[in-house]
């Protein structure tokens, strides 16, 4: 259960970000309501050829991407930026969302990342599925992924 924060510790810990920082936040937020939207509205099979090439967890595309220190520290900060913003936006923003929106602002910056997708049996459902993003040998969202989770494929 998340604990709330008054009005005055919010506005405190915004200020102490820069504004470059507020504004990937806002665009963050942004683009986690569009993947949310896009997710409950559009099925999955339409959905998917915007989110790049299917390849099999086997193929060598699916391994994790290098990219330049510039790209890296670009995918860090989406990648806080993201996660720091699906924990104050006004709906459930899980691992997919998070890996749709994120990638969406990686492409945005021409950085190539892999969004990848795996599953496990699961204890409260028969299959628990799980979403996680890596650009420029940098884990964007969804990490740490668990070592129970057999990745099924990415799309590059």
């Amino acid at each position: 259960m998340r604990r709330k924060r008054g009005w005055k510790s919010r506005l405190t810990r915004m200020v102490q970000v820069s504004w470059r920082e507020r504004a990937l936040l806002a665009e963050a937020a942004l683009h986690l309501a569009r993947a949310r939207v896009l997710l409950a509205l559009v099925p999955f099979p339409r959905l998917s050829p915007r989110l790049g090439t299917f390849v099999a967890a086997a193929d060598p595309r699916a391994a994790p991407r290098t990219g330049s220190a510039d790209q890296a520290r670009i995918a860090r900060e989406i990648g806080w930026a993201v996660t720091r913003a699906a924990t104050h936006v006004p709906f459930r923003a899980v691992c997919l969302p998070q890996a749709i929106a994120a990638q969406a602002m990686l492409r945005r910056r021409g950085i190539g990342a892999g969004l990848h997708l795996g599953a496990r049996k699961g204890t409260e459902k028969p299959l628990e599925a799980h979403a996680w993003l890596d650009a420029a040998g940098v884990e964007v969202t969804g990490y740490p992924e668990n070592a129970r989770h057999v990745e099924i494929g990415c799309y590059v």
